[in-house]
């Protein structure tokens, strides 16, 4: 894709310095700040912003934007900071927007079941918001990301089976293009058929065509009935083969998550599960009336004792329940503690529900060829699996084992009729997979897309399409 030239590092200078007239000491240079607003968890640095601008508004982001389009510096959109393929990286330097202060909750239609947040508003902080309304925002990535940050990765999570994605519950968006211009896409209303739907483009487009600074979102009533359940198996193919019959039922499951053997033993000794043992398991949750709860209990109880699962083991009051999913969430820093002061990074593979069991089956051969300590975690109903590679950051024939590894595991969800990234985005990290994934046409509209919306190349450049002449 051909884009203009942007500018050298040195060559930053005049933009900072108009940047700094405008913001004053809400624009910060200092190394550590820079750093922090570039990191990548587990990946070699990719480069660090010359500035970080902290925004506090809509029109703050736009006039920054308009400022860096006219000295043609990069632009980087940040939020909490928890995304994991190199999206915050900037190998070109530039300006690094934080949004974090943008944390309003401006709006909630609790009769119409929709929201109103500035992009910089995380999903703890908003359903802490809702929860007086008797409502709540089920999109749960794991980390307590910010819902900008989550829209412009089209991030899901644990609830995705039964709730959907954020390309779902996204009903409108606040955007500011490339030039400075402030846009809004979409509309309260549930359905629409008017013109081109502007905001699934932005949705998932990793601040590459425009940075989302307001969202209206979908929000559900809290259920009247929640309950929690783990089965554990033996081997870990029946556990897959469970999920996919259960899928395949249409059962209306609310989270549905796998880990394995390796997972789980590192959750028993990280968070205190001691009741467990360390063998594949399946944590699942429950949403619904009373009846509809119990109906799907029976319903699931039979499907793993078809498949030789163990016995159900339910947690319904709410601090039972949190004790297992913070487990669950904390696989991330359980994996860590396997191998002390190792580094890690995540793969992201989703296929369809009918191949999961032979995608995950050839991801853990791969592991086991390459040597790696790769535990398996999956919002598996969804078809969707995480293997954390652990390495150490001093080797570069470990990391060299890594990297190729995450790189096979992508292709093997790809010839599953999958692709390389359910969830994280593609960032810097997986470029490599987007041909083969998407195809040469598919990749010239996409750079048609970003030609267009971005001329000058300034936002995020780098990331999500591969550069095409």
């Amino acid at each position: 894709m051909a884009t203009a030239t942007l500018p050298q590092p040195d060559s930053a200078a005049p933009a900072l310095a108009a940047l700094r007239l405008r913001f004053g000491d809400r624009l910060q240079t200092g190394d550590a700040i820079r750093a922090q607003h570039s990191a990548i968890e587990g990946m070699i640095g990719g480069g660090d912003p010359d500035a970080v601008l902290f925004a506090t508004s809509t029109e703050d982001v736009a006039a920054a934007v308009a400022i860096c389009a006219e000295h043609r510096l990069p632009v980087i959109a940040h939020g909490a900071g928890s995304s994991l393929e190199g999206q915050l990286a900037a190998p070109q330097g530039g300006l690094s927007i934080d949004l974090t202060a943008m944390n309003r909750v401006l709006e909630v239609n609790a009769g119409d079941l929709d929201v109103r947040v500035e992009a910089g508003v995380t999903r703890e902080a908003l359903n802490a918001e809702l929860k007086s309304h008797g409502l709540f925002f089920p999109l749960d990535p794991g980390a307590n990301a910010t819902l900008g940050g989550m829209a412009a990765t089209r991030a899901s999570g644990t609830n995705a089976v039964r709730y959907g994605t954020m390309r779902e519950v996204t009903l409108g968006l606040t955007v500011v293009t490339a030039t400075g211009e402030v846009i809004r896409t979409g509309g309260r209303a549930r359905k629409s058929a008017a013109g081109y739907d502007l905001t699934r483009i932005f949705v998932g487009s990793e601040g590459t065509l425009g940075i989302i600074t307001e969202l209206s979102l979908r929000v559900f009533g809290i259920p009247e009935e929640i309950a929690s359940a783990v089965v554990q198996f033996d081997e870990l193919p029946p556990a897959v083969e469970a999920v996919m019959l259960m899928m395949q039922m249409a059962l209306p499951l609310a989270r549905i998550e796998l880990l394995d053997a390796v997972q789980m033993g590192a959750c028993i000794a990280y968070s205190g599960l001691d009741e467990f043992a360390a063998k594949p398991t399946l944590f699942m949750e429950f949403h619904g009336s009373p009846a509809a709860v119990a109906e799907q209990v029976e319903t699931v109880r039979a499907v793993v004792a078809d498949f030789g699962g163990g016995e159900l083991r339910f947690a319904t009051l709410t601090e039972d329940r949190n004790r297992l999913w913070k487990a669950r969430h904390n696989a991330w820093f359980a994996a860590k503690a396997l191998r002390p002061g190792a580094e890690a990074f995540a793969t992201d593979a989703c296929v369809p529900i009918s191949r999961l069991a032979e995608a995950i089956a050839a991801a853990k051969a791969a592991a086991d060829e390459a040597g790696l300590i790769a535990p398996l975690v999956g919002h598996v109903g969804d078809g969707n699996f995480h293997m954390l590679l652990l390495f150490d950051p001093n080797s570069e024939a470990e990391r060299g084992r890594a990297h190729a590894l995450s790189d096979t595991v992508a292709r093997i969800a790809i010839g599953c009729g999958g692709t390389a990234t359910g969830e994280h985005g593609i960032g810097l990290h997986k470029l490599s997979t987007m041909a083969e994934e998407h195809g040469e046409g598919a990749l010239l509209v996409m750079a048609s897309i970003k030609r267009a919306l971005d001329p000058l190349g300034i936002l995020n450049p780098g990331k999500t399409v591969p550069a095409m002449a």
